[in-house]
């Protein structure tokens, strides 16, 4: 999937910036992502661990964890894109699968 100008409307560009997020990250996350755990009703949710190896705002951090939630509807309406920073994240979701 690929995230067109048109989807990212001005609440996502401002989440997207606030906390450290790109296109590309959101696309991948989608495209290559696992379920999210917390996941409204309606509402998809994909995550994905990306290697990061820089600093975010004075801090250095081997990861980020970014969360996209979205609805699917005639095309992808995003809702909403959390990043977390640190390192050791769970990948693929395996703590949902036992």
């Amino acid at each position: 999937m690929t995230i067109q100008k048109e989807q990212l409307h001005h609440h996502i560009r401002a989440r997207m910036e606030q906390r450290g997020i790109t296109v590309q990250e959101i696309e991948t996350t989608i495209n290559e992502g696992w379920n999210a755990s917390d996941t409204k009703a309606g509402t998809t949710g994909k995550v994905f661990v990306f290697p990061f190896n820089a600093y975010w705002e004075q801090k250095y951090f081997e990861e980020k964890e970014v969360t996209v939630y979205y609805k699917e509807k005639d095309k992808v309406v995003l809702l909403t894109v959390k990043a977390r920073y640190g390192k050791g994240f769970v990948r693929g979701g395996k703590e949902d699968e036992n």
